[in-house]
């Protein structure tokens, strides 16, 4: 979908008027951003199109991450996926329940004493999201039928670096 057809989808829910009041732009402004942009690229660049030129722009996964944080969720990177045949289902799903299980294995031990501290938090936090990734790039493989590809993802560093207190 493109940025354009989501605001469109927006001013389904919200007002355009609204919107414009609440961020102090012009109501014309508003609804431009919801137009298809012209081959010679002459319309306003809506927000989107700026935060994901922000991005580009930046290379700062940050900008992403915030505005997921905003939204309550947060942002998994997907992986890089060039599908091809020959693929091992069985090696591939073995790998990926055991990143699993080594994930809850370190909140096990994390929790030992019955409490997380802040530091165990924030490696869990951080181990987590990596293995989010690294599971997407496997559901992904799963849907294109390329499970060498498995094999070439980087595995998240908490597998190496965990050590219990």
């Amino acid at each position: 979908m493109e940025s354009h057809e989501v605001l469109r989808k927006v001013f389904e829910q919200v007002s355009p008027k609204a919107i414009a009041a609440e961020m102090g732009v012009s109501l014309s402004l508003v609804y431009k951003w919801a137009e298809k942009p012209m081959e010679d690229g002459a319309s306003s660049r809506n927000p989107l199109e700026r935060v994901a030129t922000l991005m580009a722009l930046s290379q700062e996964p940050a900008v992403i991450e915030w505005l997921c944080q905003q939204a309550g969720g947060c942002f998994v990177r997907n992986p890089e996926s060039s599908c091809k045949q020959g693929f091992e289902v069985l090696p591939a799903t073995h790998e990926i329940i055991s990143q699993f299980s080594r994930m809850l294995q370190m909140i096990s031990l994390a929790a030992l004493d019955n409490s997380i501290n802040k530091q165990e938090a924030a490696e869990i936090r951080d181990s987590w999201d990596k293995l989010k990734s690294y599971a997407e790039g496997f559901v992904r493989c799963c849907e294109e039928g390329d499970f060498d590809q498995m094999r070439r993802l980087p595995k998240p560093d908490f597998l190496t670096k965990w050590e219990p207190r």
